[in-house]
């Protein structure tokens, strides 16, 4: 079996495995117990919360943490907005955004009367420039990923930054797919809040974290008084513990991955030379993610062609309950009417992939192509 769809999730490291072991093994405390098991919890949760900080170069109490990319950017969109509804109810994001912000922007605009700026991709990109045109005295938050799940397509989030540092409006990113793969500095890149999720690099499921820098925002969990009063419910220690050794891994070696992962990158398109193929979206991307397409090849029954031949790739995002629907980041990027909508796939390394994959499954994919 070869596994390339890393960008829906990842396979988890030894050390996240590793580590959450040890706190089930030994810490079973609640850490908002004060007797002896719960501050035993507690400690580990803080020595955690400090050295995801660390890694972030920001301060422990910007650091919150929820059960993954989704719960970040709905409490950082939702939570925002509402606590700021006074000052405006205008929203900025792009077409090319996950679900989980753009339902979530959606829910704002059905429900409470929100307004939405859709930023279209205009020559294959979005600009600074399309944002700061976009603003308006009623804007109060700018909703962005950092790199996009689909394409592999960085947005300009520092160009960003430095155009609304000039407006007083709140600035989210979703880093979900750039986390783990590039250092990613909230506050030197100007960014208010952050989301992220460890099954996206090597950590376990159902964990991830959301940097707050505005501490002004509504709570999306109500209940205790956990993460300094802003997301209630007990923490899942053992998760996060596999979450910052998973990350604390990866980012020691982002270099190294970094240029194994485009080297398979290079090797696949090199093998591909002879065969009738496209990439969408080339500029502006980071290797971990290449969108191909072929003409005339339907891409739902490429994809079961090459499941049945032991090679896990996708459509797209796999957030859409298991369907292969058409993708909303193609269609912004190439119109409704495009035929790469029904024709491309998406492949998503990470850096346990070898180059013997990559060459299995050129091999195969030709095989298919070719009959």
């Amino acid at each position: 079996m070869i596994y390339f769809d890393n960008a829906a999730t990842t396979p988890m490291s030894k050390a996240a495995m590793t580590a959450m072991t040890q706190v089930m093994e030994n810490t079973f405390g609640n850490p908002s117990s004060i007797h002896n098991h719960g501050r035993a919890a507690n400690k580990i949760l803080r020595k955690e919360r400090q050295e995801l900080a660390d890694l972030l170069h920001t301060k422990s109490q910007h650091i919150i943490f929820t059960s993954g990319g989704t719960e970040s950017n709905n409490t950082a969109i939702k939570g925002y907005a509402l606590a700021h509804q006074d000052q405006g109810k205008h929203i900025i994001t792009t077409a090319i955004e996950h679900h989980s912000v753009l339902a979530t922007i959606e829910y704002l605009v059905d429900k409470f009367g929100f307004e939405a700026t859709y930023i279209q991709p205009q020559n294959g990109e979005i600009t600074a420039q399309q944002i700061k045109e976009a603003l308006r005295e009623d804007t109060i938050l700018v909703s962005t990923m950092y790199a996009n799940n689909e394409t592999g397509y960085l947005l300009p989030i520092k160009e960003i930054a430095e155009v609304l540092k000039h407006h007083p409006t709140a600035y989210h990113v979703d880093a979900v797919q750039i986390m783990g793969k590039l250092p990613v500095y909230p506050e030197k890149l100007g960014i208010d809040f952050m989301s992220a999720s460890a099954h996206k690099f090597h950590g376990p499921k159902g964990i991830g974290f959301l940097y707050a820098n505005q501490m002004k925002f509504d709570k999306f969990l109500h209940g205790g008084d956990q993460e300094d009063k802003r997301r209630a419910g007990t923490e899942n220690l053992a998760a996060i513990a596999g979450m910052i050794a998973a990350l604390k891994e990866n980012l020691s070696s982002y270099q190294a991955n970094i240029h194994h992962v485009d080297s398979l990158k290079t090797q696949l398109l090199t093998e591909l030379d002879e065969t009738d193929y496209y990439i969408n979206n080339i500029s502006h991307t980071f290797p971990y993610v290449v969108n191909l397409g072929f003409p005339t090849q339907a891409n739902d029954l490429l994809l079961m062609r090459l499941d049945l031949a032991g090679i896990s790739i996708s459509t797209g995002s796999a957030c859409t309950a298991g369907t292969v629907e058409p993708s909303h980041v193609l269609e912004a990027f190439y119109g409704s009417d495009s035929n790469r909508l029904k024709e491309s796939i998406r492949i998503s390394f990470s850096e346990q992939n070898t180059s013997e994959e990559v060459h299995q499954f050129t091999t195969i994919l030709k095989e298919i192509l070719g009959g």
